[in-house]
């Protein structure tokens, strides 16, 4: 038997920077400007596109946010089935968080587990004023009580369907594809 991909790309380089600059415009205008903000990248591809918007807001607003990355490693609840030895980074916080609006990107946001052991880090670095989400892609089947305050793009999936993010800094590619794996007898 083997496993063969096929392979539907749903955004190209064009339409991530498209999605991002949307998503960038909608933090302004959702945050009334960017004052106290945050950005925090989730481990791996949450945190170059906290750099993207960054830069996006920078452009728009002419304001430096603070951006840094989160590991999630230690704090995932199903750590003990991923891998005997996890690659742990540190939690870069760029400013203290207290009394800050931190908002968290990832790349894809599916059952919730990511963000809710990223709070848990979070929480255990200080208090912000406010926690928001950001994502490239929520592909639904939630498995916890968890909403972004903003989406690149809603691909409904299946559970059999993965959803790939290619980044630049981590793939020498940008695009965002959906995959099933078809195994043939």
């Amino acid at each position: 038997m083997t496993a063969k991909e096929k392979e539907q790309i749903l955004l190209d380089q064009e339409a991530i920077r498209r999605a991002l600059t949307r998503i960038s415009h909608e933090m302004i205008e959702k945050n009334k400007g960017m004052d106290d903000c945050i950005l925090l990248g989730i481990r791996t591809r949450g945190y170059p596109l906290a750099e993207q918007l960054a830069a996006n807001i920078k452009r728009i607003e002419g304001v430096t946010l603070p951006v840094g990355s989160i590991d999630i490693t230690l704090y995932r609840d199903d750590l003990e089935k991923k891998q005997a030895d996890p690659k742990i980074h540190e939690l870069e916080l760029p400013a203290s968080i207290e009394g800050k609006k931190v908002i968290l990107v990832d790349d894809v946001l599916y059952t919730g587990r990511t963000v809710r052991a990223a709070m848990d880090a979070l929480m255990d670095k200080g208090r912000p004023n406010q926690i928001q989400l950001a994502v490239l892609v929520d592909r639904g089947h939630r498995e916890l009580p968890i909403r972004p305050d903003y989406v690149g793009k809603n691909v409904p999936t299946s559970q059999s369907e993965q959803i790939r993010v290619q980044l630049y800094q981590n793939d020498d590619t940008d695009k965002v594809s959906i995959v099933q794996t078809q195994t043939n007898e």
